[in-house]
């Protein structure tokens, strides 16, 4: 029997949340963005749990949205509010991530890719394998990554996050490290148990003191952050109605190269 795309387990004080859909690199569905969402809420209410990883399932950890989906939807006649309702879920998810009172470690076990990148980056801390490249291909597909740009200019600077944004390169674990994205590169085997010591160590602290810590650190050093995850987000709704993101969109279905106009 298949297991969730989406499944919580908790062991002692460690909450692990796993994106289960490898035969998809772990793209992500309409439904699984809600799964996420429920997860994050069922942990919030686990008093033991100190610390969260999320991880992904497989070689990869996210490779984004689900474009096979997307491109159904763009293929809808007045479709700007199924957009404006997706991109809504996802700046919701962020939010919670950034608003949640326990610190998430993101277990980079491979690539992580558009959306994928940004549940690395509203993570608190990251911890990646070698293979764990990072990038946005929003722009290949005619749509941008409004939801993501907030969290990687936070992470990164301003520098780096427009050259990735805009060439839409993939980055090594490495190179990643190096401009901030993730803290350190760690063999994929090994990574659970290296969160789990993580988990240790903010054991230590009072749970009142961590939760007022990330709190503080979110809204001054990353100030307006949610508000501009919020303006991402319509940002990246208005991207889709455009003619290039169907072209884009049908483009990675057919297996092709697009024809920009």
């Amino acid at each position: 029997m298949s297991q969730p795309p989406v499944t919580v387990k908790v062991h002692q004080n460690l909450g692990t949340i796993s994106i289960n859909r490898d035969e998809k690199r772990n793209a992500l569905t309409r439904g699984m963005v809600f799964d996420l969402i429920q997860a994050f809420r069922d942990l919030h209410g686990e008093r033991k749990v100190r610390a969260v990883v999320l991880t992904g399932s497989g070689s990869a950890f996210c490779s984004g949205l689900c474009l096979e989906e997307m491109n159904a939807i763009a293929k809808e006649d007045d479709n700007f509010d199924r957009w404006h309702q997706d991109t809504t879920s996802l700046a919701e998810l962020l939010q919670l991530m950034l608003q949640f009172p326990k610190p998430i470690i993101a277990a980079v076990n491979g690539p992580a890719m558009g959306f994928g990148a940004g549940l690395v980056l509203a993570s608190d801390i990251a911890v990646a394998g070698p293979d764990a490249t990072l990038g946005f291909p929003e722009p290949k597909r005619g749509i941008v990554s409004g939801l993501c740009t907030p969290l990687l200019y936070f992470r990164t600077g301003g520098r780096h996050a427009a050259r990735l944004l805009l060439t839409g390169e993939t980055i090594t674990a490495e190179r990643a490290v190096q401009i901030g994205a993730y803290d350190e590169i760690i063999p994929t085997k090994n990574l659970w148990a290296y969160a789990a010591e993580l988990t240790k160590q903010i054991a230590q602290s009072a749970p009142q003191a961590i939760q007022l810590s990330k709190k503080h650190l979110n809204e001054t050093i990353g100030e307006h952050l949610e508000m501009l995850i919020s303006l991402g987000a319509a940002a990246s709704a208005t991207s889709r109605t455009t003619e290039a993101a169907k072209e884009g969109l049908a483009a990675f279905v057919e297996k092709r190269e697009p024809e920009w106009k």
